[in-house]
Order: C-alpha cells, then structure tokens, then sequence
C-alpha cells in the first residue's frame, strides 16, 4: 500500500471507529435492519405511513428507518407523540430540509420550513397575531361564503344540464377551483379562476400549476438526499436533479407573480394615503413589514406556504369526507336532516351557523381523524441529543409523527376504522394539538397557524354540498367500488379523485331578482338567516323573534317580490371581487 493510501486510511479509521463506537453504544429504537449504504430504502412502500404503520406492529410505536445514513424515528403512539411535541418540543422543533425544499423556501425563509430560531419565532407571532386572528378570520368571513355559494351554483349547472343527466362528476374539479379562489383572495386579494373551469388568466394558470406542483415532491425523492454521491455516480438519479431544477423555475416564477401582486397593492395604498383596506394577508404583511423586519423573500414565501399547503390539504380533506359520507349514507342522511333543521329551506349556510351544527362538525372531526391530509408529520430535527420512549435520538435526526396510525390505534379509539362521527358528541376531542390521539394540523412549537382557517373551510365547503344536494353513485357501482387507497406524497390525495352523481335537494331556497337584488350572496343569507330565526321557537329563535329584517323578508315571500326555486341556491350570477374588501374589481 502507497503512503498516500496508508495516510488516507489512517484519517478514515479513527472516525469509522468512533461512528460504529457511537452505534453500539446508543440505544437506538428497533426496527427492520438497514442495508450498508442505503439503509432501509428498498425496504420501504411507496404510502410510507401505511409501511410504517405495519412496521410499528411488528417491532413497537418507535421505531428507527434508516434514509441511507440519516436515521429517522418514527413514533406511532399518543404516549410518544406527547413526548415528541410536547415533554421535548424544543429539542425537536427543527426542520430537515430536502433540497428542494430548500430552494423553494429560499432555505428557510419561510415558516413550514425553517429552523426553530429567531426567525421561527418572529414568523410564527406574524402569523398568529396578523394573519390568523379571529378578528381577520371573521373580516374575511363573507369571501369564504361567497366562493362556497359560487361552487354550489357551479354544480347545480352541471347537474341540471339534460346531457350530463345521470352522469357522475369529478368532485375534485369543483373542490380545486372553491379552494383556489378561497386561497388566492384570502392571501392576495384577487380572484383567478371561474368556476366553470375557464382559467381568469395567464397569471393564476401559472399560480395554480406551480403550488399544485409542490407537494408532488414526496419523501419518494428524498431517499436520494441522504445517498449524494448517487445523483453523479448513477444516472438513474439525473432525473431528480432535473426535477430540482424545475422547482427552482417554478419558485423563481412564482415570485415574479407574488411581487408584481404586492407592487399593485403597495401602490393602492400609496394612493389612499395608508387608508386602504387591509384585511388580505399581503395588505397585512405590507402594513407590519417595518414592526417585524420583513424582507421581500420572507413575504413571498409565507404567502407561497399559505397557497401551496393550503390548497393540497383542504381539497384532500373535503374529498376524503365526502367519500366517507358516499359509504355511508346514514350519516349523510343525519347531516342533511341536522342542516334542514338548522338551516332550513330558505336560505344558505353561513359560519355563524356551525355552533348550531354539531353534527357537521363531528364529521369533519372524523375525516381528518381517519383521512389527515399530511399523515405523516412533516420531520422534526433534533438540535441535541434527547431520548424518547427510553430510547436514544442522536442530534441531527429526523424524528416523525404517524398521525395515520395513531388516529387508527384501536387502544385509544373505539371501533377506529369505522366512519362514526357520534363518537366526538360522547366525547369533544381537541383537534388543535393539545389532544394527542388526534393531530391533524400537529402540535407544539411547530402547530399549523392556520388550523381554524383550515377548519372553517373544511366544514363550511362540506356544509353545502350535502345541504344543497343529494348525492348517489352512478348506476351499477357499488359502495365497495369507491376507492380508498391513498396516493403518495406529503399530502394523501384519494388514488382515484372521487366521482358522484348529484342532483338538487328538493329543499327550496331563496331565489331574489337580479333587478330587486343589489346584494351577494352574504347579505341574502343574513336575511335568510334573521327570517328563519324570527320563526325559529327554540333559544336562538327567542333572542330575535321580533327581528324586523326576518319579518320584513318573510312580508316579501308572501307578497311574491321574492320567490323559493327548488334548486337549493341563492341565485347569483358568480362571485366577484369584493370592493369593500378591497379586492381587486378589474
């Protein structure tokens, strides 16, 4: 052997040593042995959730994957979530981020992705205290039921066209453009897409198609992060590196977008003097960006993460709900009795609704207990060492949270695989993080913000469906032919996107003329609202049963100035931006 040789190995040795030294003396959790190299790649199913949750059956709650040399502990019980997120939350309340990943978030400069630090911190209180707020929540209320009214209005057109009679329709379609116009006129305070399908223009054609393209990227390309000479050695790997590349454009083009957005609205507030309205999430970043020391880079990417996550997980979990009320139609049956109760015949639903729905709550309870859109946690990365469930975490792992599993654990959950949502009216479960047998939006330092924002939409989206229409599998399919499997990724999309026959409820509702009506879809449902209260016998009824408004517009249904349609619909021509919210009119 040549000296060079010898001097080399001589470097290498000590460390081996000291790397095989630190193994055996760890205590690491069990789990399927790793393969030299590449750990437990070729070990593990493309839905890792689902292949976790069958290794922790056989070897425990926690367990250790190895991602080639990257050891990742995956805990699959609440005990352990507990102590994950809660007894050592500071310890593991990083961030792995892939390298896509990083050059979306510009590395971390956003919230979903960066480390725990100073600037988590401050992103985190800009959130909570400027973005989510209940005070925000509720201003922008009336835009979450206008697209809701829009959508509905959408499907009754389908479903009542003589050539789609009898045919189903992709769920999908209708949830991704409610979503997106939710989304888009939350954060930006524009409207892109028509809920005929027909893209608003070039602008949220493109937005649309780079943030459904982000959670495409799934742990399936991460495998490849922790083995970097694969990328050059192997050439099968050359086609992550493009895929990295196209992210890279698509960032670098969604940027492009989001700044020219902010410059609109940097420039109508200039010209009102600060007097515009500022309920959007830009408007409200733009207004604290000298409180908190925003830069361009950190507004843009929170607005990114807020586009891109929330549109893959509301549409995953308003389908899956869906589905699950397609199976079993008992529950859709008590859920359409409890909205004719409450709601009624007259008018539409409204948020202010849902204390009095508590049955529709539960089902959105339930269908992100069984169907969490990110059911497999996003990591958390040791900063040091920490031991959890007895077991030692080394610094710089990556630990995950099995939501899937844990909301399937049969010692905690009654019946868990059954679609029951009567079990949360015996039992009101947290779903906030600080119930740990139910996590849909995590817990701790690293707790979705906008987990009420999530909710609301979840339900209000939900509401309307099932109050406006009845809903039936096409004929000749069976209940067992409704495909459950799960696609991979960050988020768990049904492996075939969900499709159903609806038609209109025979439940009539308030239709008002265009030439009469110079009000949206808010104002005719706050109407509908004060009449249905006026006449309602029970505690809400007697707190407004003199309400004039009711009384007024229940004069104008027996006079015939306004008239019930059995469509189910407020009749509006479409949604459209709302000056008053200051949107964008043009």
């Amino acid at each position: 052997m040549d000296p060079i040789h010898q001097y080399l190995l001589s470097l290498l040795l000590p460390f081996l040593a000291y790397k095989l030294y630190k193994k055996l003396t760890l205590r690491l959790p069990p789990g399927p042995f790793p393969w030299p190299i590449l750990g437990n790649i070729y070990n593990m199913s493309p839905v890792l959730f689902r292949c976790f949750a069958d290794w922790a059956g056989f070897y425990g709650p926690i367990i250790s994957v190895w991602f080639g040399s990257t050891l990742n502990v995956v805990v699959s019980s609440s005990e352990l979530a507990r102590e994950v997120l809660k007894e050592n939350d500071q310890q593991l309340a990083n961030r792995h981020r892939f390298r896509s990943a990083a050059n979306f978030s510009k590395d971390g400069k956003d919230l979903l992705w960066a480390d725990y630090g100073p600037h988590y911190v401050k992103m985190r209180a800009v959130c909570t205290v400027e973005l989510f707020s209940p005070k925000r929540l509720e201003a922008l209320r009336p835009i979450r039921e206008d697209e809701a009214t829009s959508m509905v209005e959408s499907i009754f057109k389908n479903c009542t066209n003589p050539e789609n009679k009898g045919k189903s329709l992709v769920v999908k379609r209708y949830l991704e453009s409610v979503v997106f116009n939710n989304i888009t006129r939350l954060a930006l305070g524009k409207r892109f897409d028509s809920m005929e399908g027909v893209k608003g223009n070039e602008q949220g054609s493109e937005l649309k198609a780079i943030a459904a393209n982000w959670f495409k990227l799934g742990p399936s390309l991460a495998l490849a992060e922790h083995i970097p000479w694969l990328r050059w050695m192997f050439p099968a790997f050359h086609k992550e590196e493009e895929e990295e590349a196209s992210f890279a454009k698509d960032r670098a083009m969604m940027d492009e977008l989001v700044k020219q957005i902010i410059e609109e609205h940097a420039i109508e507030c200039e010209k009102s003097g600060g007097e515009a309205k500022k309920h959007h999430f830009v408007d409200a970043l733009l207004s604290v960006k000298e409180e908190y020391d925003l830069c361009d880079d950190t507004i843009i990417s929170l607005l990114l993460d807020m586009i891109a996550v929330g549109m893959d997980t509301t549409i995953s979990a308003i389908e899956w709900a869906m589905a699950e009320l397609m199976k079993n139609p008992r529950v859709l049956q008590k859920a359409q009795a409890e909205l004719d109760g409450v709601v009624g015949p007259i008018r539409v639903m409204t948020e202010w609704d849902f204390s009095n729905l508590p049955y529709l709550r539960c089902i959105t309870k339930e269908a992100l207990r069984l169907h969490p859109p990110t059911p497999l946690m996003l990591p958390h990365r040791s900063n040091t060492h920490v031991k959890v469930g007895g077991y030692d975490i080394p610094k710089g792992s990556n630990v995950h949270v099995n939501v899937w599993a844990i909301a399937r654990d049969p010692t905690i959950w009654k019946s868990p695989l059954e679609f029951r949502p009567e079990r949360f009216v015996e039992e009101d479960v947290d779903l906030k993080g600080h119930d740990f047998r139910l996590l849909p939006f995590g817990s701790g330092r690293r707790a979705c913000p906008g987990a009420q924002l999530g909710v609301n939409l979840v339900t209000s989206t939900l509401g309307h469906l099932i109050h406006h229409f009845d809903w039936a599998l096409e004929d000749g399919m069976k209940l067992e032919d409704i495909d459950m499997g799960e696609r991979s990724g960050f988020v768990a999309h049904m492996r075939s996107p969900l499709q159903v026959v609806a038609t209109p409820s025979s439940r009539p509702c308030l239709r008002v003329p265009k030439v009469w009506n110079p009000m949206g879809p808010r104002e005719i449902s706050m109407l509908g609202s004060a009449c249905l209260l006026s006449l309602d016998s029970g505690p809400a009824g007697d707190s407004v049963k003199r309400d004039p408004l009711g009384w007024a517009l229940l004069l104008l249904l027996i006079l015939g100035v306004v008239e019930p349609r059995p469509a189910g619909l407020v009749s509006v021509a479409d949604c459209r931006p709302n000056p008053s919210l200051g949107e964008d009119t043009s």
